[in-house]
């Protein structure tokens, strides 16, 4: 039996935040050291942050990374580590993890596989390491291997797959295997999204068990550079077994996860295996000799695993709760911002951004206690002296911006909610100053303006009015306005640019109006563990979503502007997720929905189509999201559409041609079934 201490530390790291980055690289080490941990891996591209963007093209972002790797080897002191960053090579830049050994950086692995999809953009910045290919880097007088090496520290292999790397069918762990390796770390950094952390399971369990090795996985933390989120999530497994994983969404600098393997299992398991012959292969000029004196290690019982919530039978809601917030916290840190404000309608979006505040308070305090999370925020004079009951007061500011059009079941559902959660609330009456501009506009253009003539525009002066006021609140206590649009409005631009849309950040612009609703109903009678529910939403759940932006006369509501929330998640999810057009999506529907009459269906459809593509250019003007959902909607990251195009023309045409081929129009459907088919379209 040779037992050594292996462990993957998570790091809540900040592009270019060179001297914070360094520090909690260095105290994860002493952590491990204190553990006895042997072999100790750290995210991908940890030292200079993974989110630097052109910045790594930058010769003084790559210098400085150096330097830093060099401050950071002394640390190492009788452990193996490996430590990301970017690195130039033949005046090439590449995703490199240096393996530093007692002190001593020993060489350098470039990623393969560069992650291009979604929200990754690496070969902007890196280039691909071929396969097979080993070289010399030379700096400061001394020479380093670099390529598709492993490393053999004192008779133990050690091999990398990093992150994307895992991901792909022609693992690198494969020829990692003919080699006889003993350990692979993986320094990752990879984005949290609904359903990801399982995917992330599979490759680490099966890779352990495939390649009969101990197979290490360290991943950033928290909000790194704005809109990603990293759940953490360290992974310790051999031989097809967990034997250790982090916390998921902790809101501290760093995490440690070890674990005690056993070398003479997995060699067994090798010379088991049905291509252990293919080991017997003499060529091992990519093998680096690297000398290293293994400490013998105390069988202890290894630990850790699923947290209580991640068991619970609600995985989505309480991921989406712990992202969130966890975002929400590293944005506000991180930005030097002193709190939130929150346009309060009283309706489910803002009501859910003012609950994810208050959560994120409650999550953050909870596990760092009261003084470390005041610390982490800054300390200013206001939080530092407020007692542990009014951190929400301090960090939520709550105002409902009253019109003529506003109705008293919203005015109180706002109070309600924003008592409940414990933010400060104001309520601000705008309509003067809405009829001070309609009444401007009027006498200027010579003519009264009119509901029969002027729909569109009445309801948008009345979103833009409430944005100044509520800037002017976020302004007044140096805190970070946030915008209430979700994914589903995003979509077909239900919304009121520079209004409703106001904000430095918008944290639900990924999630869509459904399941948002659910979340809220959940929130209500259950909410996260160890927190409980906020029965005060009931004031909101039991309303029909609405803008209130026309007179209340109208009975005004989301889904008779547009169409069934349901249904239009859906189109957007096969039409822009899927790409199938027009007529291919109305035929989804119709298996789908087979409640909606099938011409009502088709011209749902086209709604949508026409709404996504004249509403780019809103989508493009969106403040920050975070990313939660890997089917989301921002041009910027996910998801890129012209802002003018030929917006379908041909398509819907064809679409049109088939309804009428499937259903020849009865006499006086037409006109009931085309209302408000522009709705939806304010800007």
């Amino acid at each position: 039996m040779r037992l050594i201490r292996i462990g993957a530390a998570v790091l809540n790291q900040t592009p270019l935040a060179w001297d914070d980055n360094k520090a909690h690289i260095v105290d994860a080490l002493e952590a491990g050291r204190a553990e006895g941990v042997a072999v100790l891996c750290f995210p991908e591209l940890c030292i200079s942050g993974y989110g630097c963007e052109d910045a790594f093209h930058s010769p003084g972002v790559l210098e400085t990374a150096w330097e830093v790797l060099e401050e950071i080897a002394p640390a190492t002191s009788g452990m193996v580590v490996s430590l990301g960053l970017p690195l130039q090579f033949n005046n090439v830049v590449f995703n490199a993890a240096a393996l530093v050994v007692d002190g001593r950086v020993e060489g350098f692995v470039a990623k393969r596989f560069l992650a291009s999809e979604g929200i990754h953009y690496e070969p902007r910045w890196f280039k691909p390491w071929p396969l097979g290919r080993q070289s010399v880097l030379r700096r400061g007088g001394r020479s380093y291997p670099i390529g598709d090496i492993y490393f053999d520290c004192g008779g133990i292999k050690v091999g990398f797959e990093i992150c994307e790397d895992a991901w792909v069918a022609d693992r690198p762990g494969g020829n990692m295997f003919l080699k006889g390796v003993d350990v692979i770390m993986n320094p990752s950094a990879s984005h949290f999204a609904f359903g990801k952390d399982e995917i992330r399971q599979r490759f680490v369990l099966e890779g352990s068990r495939a390649f009969g090795v101990s197979y290490l996985y360290a991943n950033l933390l928290g909000n790194e550079a704005g809109r990603a989120i990293y759940d953490g999530g360290a992974m310790v497994a051999s031989l097809g077994k967990m034997l250790a994983s982090g916390r998921r969404f902790s809101f501290q600098d760093w995490q440690l996860t070890s674990a005690l393997v056993d070398l003479d299992l997995t060699r067994m398991s090798q010379a088991r295996s049905a291509g252990a012959s293919s080991q017997l292969d003499e060529d091992h000029s990519d093998c680096i000799q690297v000398p290293f004196a293994w400490s013998a290690a105390e069988p202890v019982e290894s630990g850790g695993g699923k947290a209580a919530w991640e068991r619970s039978g609600r995985l989505k809601e309480e991921e989406f709760t712990r992202a969130v917030a966890l975002g929400l916290f590293d944005y506000l840190r991180k930005s030097r911002s002193r709190g939130f404000v929150v346009s309060l309608s009283g309706g489910a979006d803002s009501s859910a951004v003012a609950c994810l505040v208050s959560l994120m308070v409650q999550l953050a305090v909870r596990e760092l206690g009261v003084e470390a999370f005041k610390a982490r925020l800054g300390n200013w004079a206001e939080l530092a002296e407020a007692p542990p009951a009014r951190l929400a007061a301090i960090l939520l500011t709550c105002a409902y911006q009253s019109t003529r059009n506003s109705s008293e079941t919203t005015r109180e559902a706002a109070r309600t909610v924003a008592e409940a959660v414990g933010g400060r609330f104001f309520e601000l009456d705008v309509d003067r100053i809405v009829q001070d501009y309609v009444e401007m506009v009027s006498d200027g253009i010579g003519r009264p303006l009119t509901w029969e003539t002027d729909d569109v525009a009445l309801q948008n002066i009345q979103a833009r009015v409430r944005a100044p006021s509520v800037w002017l609140l976020a302004n007044l206590q140096g805190a970070l306005l946030l915008a209430t649009s979700n994914r589903s409005e995003a979509a077909v631009g239900y919304a009121t640019m520079d209004g409703d849309t106001c904000g430095g950040l918008s944290p639900i612009a990924g999630i869509d109006k459904a399941f948002l609703r659910q979340w809220l109903g959940w929130l209500e009678s259950e909410g996260p563990q160890g927190l409980g529910p906020i029965p005060a939403l009931a004031a909101v759940n039991s309303q029909d979503p609405t803008a209130e932006l026309r007179p209340r006369s109208s009975e005004q509501t989301d889904e008779k502007d547009l169409m069934p929330y349901e249904l239009l998640d859906a189109i957007e999810r096969a039409a822009i997720r899927d790409k199938r057009t027009p007529l291919e999506v109305y035929k989804v529907m119709r298996l789908r929905f087979p409640q909606y009459e099938r011409r009502q269906l088709g011209r749902w459809t086209e709604r949508f189509f026409r709404l996504w593509c004249r509403n780019q250019w809103k989508r493009e003007r969106y403040a920050p999201s975070f990313h939660v959902d890997d089917e989301n909607l921002d041009p910027k990251t996910w998801c890129r559409f012209p802002i003018l195009s030929g917006g379908f023309e041909r398509e819907l045409a064809q679409l049109r041609r088939h309804l009428e081929e499937e259903a020849p129009e009865q006499s006086g459907e037409k006109a009931t079934a085309e209302a408000g088919s522009d709705a939806g379209g304010r800007s």
